[in-house]
Formats: structure tokens, sequence, C-alpha cells
């Protein structure tokens, strides 16, 4: 084991949730304004996941007010405090990238999973 790959170990979460693509996730991140620090959920439903190790991350999609809003998390940052699964998904694809072309109730329509 090389030196960075020491580093980068050091930097893993020892708890990250188990979800996939296609679930419904409340991502909670901490927010700093100022002096203080609050937690702000970001609910949505993960569209992608990338990377491996220390570089993973995850893109969640909602619909605020009509229009779509994508933010890409880093599994491991600080910031993010956990990720919540709200309900499971069952999806064939790696990317639901054809999801953006989609309007309204359509756009989150993914089949629900009974997943132990």
């Amino acid at each position: 084991m090389n030196i960075i790959d020491k580093i980068e170990a050091e930097q893993l979460k020892s708890e990250v949730a188990d979800f996939n693509v296609g679930d419904t996730v409340k991502v909670h991140t901490r927010v700093v304004e100022g002096g203080k620090e609050r937690i702000q959920i970001f609910q949505g439903l993960c569209i992608g996941r990338k990377g491996s190790s220390v570089n993973q991350a995850f893109t969640v999609r909602k619909i605020s007010y009509g229009e779509g809003v994508e933010r890409v998390f880093p599994v491991h940052s600080p910031r993010v405090s956990h990720v919540e699964v709200v309900t499971r998904g069952k999806v064939r694809r790696a990317k639901l990238n054809y999801l953006r072309d989609r309007i309204g109730k359509r756009a989150l329509l993914v089949k629900t999973a009974a997943r132990k």
C-alpha cells in the first residue's frame, strides 16, 4: 500500500448509506451561514453514481416549482451528514439521464421495489 492509498483510506467514511440508482433519497447536508451551522435536506431521485473510493459521487434530481434541479454530492464528504433512503426503486439502467427529458410527475416516476 503506497502513501496515496493510506491517505485516501483515512478520508473514507466508516458508515455509508446503502442506496442505488433509482432510489428516492434525502441528503442531509451541513450548511454554514455566518458563524452558525445547520442541516439542510435535499430530497430527490438518485439518477447516477460515479467514481470509486474517495472520488465516489452521486447525482440527485428533484423538481422544484416546475424546474428540474440536480445536485452532485460526494459520498465521503464531511459536508454530507447522512443519506436517508425514502423509497427503493427498481431500474435497469446505471444512469437515468432519460428522466431529464420528461415533464411533471413522469420525471420522477420509477418502479418501486421491495428490497431487503
